[in-house]
């Protein structure tokens, strides 16, 4: 999955910050084995994952946000869903243990910081940790849970139902300052960046929010 992004090494995670994410996951060996392991800082914007690539190494966040997308031949894009902290991709573990080229992109959403694990530890771990077994379970029906949720929000629900949910969502997280464009809204839940734009200024005109230029002010708890 990380191919075109290159080591930095101006950064080391200490074994602190990896027992505070993982000590509750993973017993004390497997913890051992991630610390020795490479680690990287991958800058906002990074495209860390193309369509059709084969993966040679999974991410483990540590810090940050990795959007998963699907685009087509038009470069519209559906967001999938995102790794955050103490997450990893399993669609990229079941690529890597089925050697299949990956069916989706990746992109840093913000500046992100990850451990690379090896396609062959990911392999190995399967057997040899049922930690990393449970792990990788729960995210399959984490990230199976989120797409099928998507799946029904895009079938039966309003676009605007959509966008007050995808907001509120956003300012659960992050509080009323939201950092979005348009375009960036429009992918997250499967419409046009000129839906968005329309129906966020009916929710100006109504006092609900301010828009600027790339970020979206919340008057009011949604």
């Amino acid at each position: 999955m990380l191919g075109s992004v290159s080591n930095n090494l101006s950064w080391y995670p200490r074994k602190m910050e990896l027992n505070a994410l993982f000590k509750k996951l993973f017993e004390p060996k497997l913890l051992q084995e991630i610390g020795g392991l490479g680690k990287i800082s991958i800058p906002k914007n990074t495209i860390i994952l193309t369509e059709n690539m084969y993966i040679k190494e999974i991410p483990l966040v540590l810090d940050g946000d990795i959007k998963v997308r699907k685009t087509d031949e038009n470069g519209k894009e559906l967001v999938l869903y995102h790794i955050e902290k103490g997450e990893s991709c399993v669609l990229s573990i079941t690529s890597c243990l089925n050697k299949k080229k990956s069916t989706v992109e990746a992109i840093a959403q913000k500046d992100t910081r990850i451990v690379k694990i090896p396609v062959e530890k990911v392999e190995r771990w399967m057997d040899e940790y049922k930690s990393w077994k449970h792990f990788v379970f729960k995210m399959y029906y984490d990230r199976l849970d989120s797409i099928l949720t998507l799946v029904n929000s895009i079938m039966f629900k309003q676009t605007d139902n959509r966008l007050y949910d995808k907001l509120r969502e956003l300012q659960a997280k992050n509080g009323n300052l939201l950092r979005f464009t348009h375009q960036e809204l429009a992918s997250e839940i499967g419409t046009a960046r000129e839906v968005i734009s329309r129906l966020l200024k009916l929710m100006e005109k109504d006092g609900l929010i301010e828009l600027d230029r790339g970020e979206i002010k919340l008057l009011q708890s949604l």
